[in-house]
């Protein structure tokens, strides 16, 4: 397994990163809160969790080891996959996610594109406990950083598997009130609305 990847960021983009290792670029699916972390060019050390399957070998990177435990954590959750813990990732932040569970607040998880009621209660049923073991708090405050414009959060939003045609028109609407966003808040307002 690949541990974490050390080396030259070539393309940052919402979705994914590509970092050269010694003269190796490697394709990595990354969530909002890891995009809005790093650096938009240089030297970078970016956590991994790579995915073996008949059809494919995915690497997904994190900015901190605690996004990735918690990545590890929610895949290993039935019925979670790692596109769905990676908008989980993007649209919350891992305290978000975290207060969440220790605090039964299934509800925020909810408000996750593609989580359903069942599937919420069930990250909170599996995860709770670990998280009480790991030191996590109930009532833990909760607090969401936020970053960068409107075609990059469309391009997130696309390659997170969202039709372009209505992505767009629903990015259109919430920019229509004149306030100023970043790429992430954009997002993320965007996910609570598709």
């Amino acid at each position: 397994m690949i541990a974490y990847l050390n080396g030259l960021l070539t393309e940052k983009n919402p979705a994914y990163i590509i970092v050269e290792c010694k003269g190796v670029g490697y394709f990595v699916n990354i969530s909002l809160n890891t995009y809005s972390q790093l650096p938009d060019n240089g030297e970078v050390k970016v956590h991994t969790h790579l995915i073996i399957r008949e059809d494919s070998n995915t690497l997904y990177g994190f900015f901190t080891v605690e996004e990735k435990n918690l990545f590890g954590q929610l895949i290993s959750v039935s019925g979670v996959g790692p596109n769905t813990a990676r908008m989980i990732l993007s649209s919350l932040t891992t305290n978000e996610v975290k207060g969440a569970i220790v605090n039964n607040d299934a509800s925020v998880l909810q408000n996750v594109k593609g989580i359903g009621a069942k599937s919420a209660q069930r990250i909170v049923v599996d995860l709770k406990d670990k998280l009480e073991k790991e030191g996590v708090v109930k009532d833990e405050k909760l607090s969401a950083t936020n970053n960068t414009i409107k075609e990059e959060a469309l391009s997130a939003l696309v390659m997170l598997g969202f039709v372009k045609n209505s992505a767009q028109k629903t990015i259109n609407n919430i920019l229509k009130n004149g306030e100023s966003y970043s790429v992430e808040e954009l997002v993320k307002l965007a996910l609570k609305s598709l």
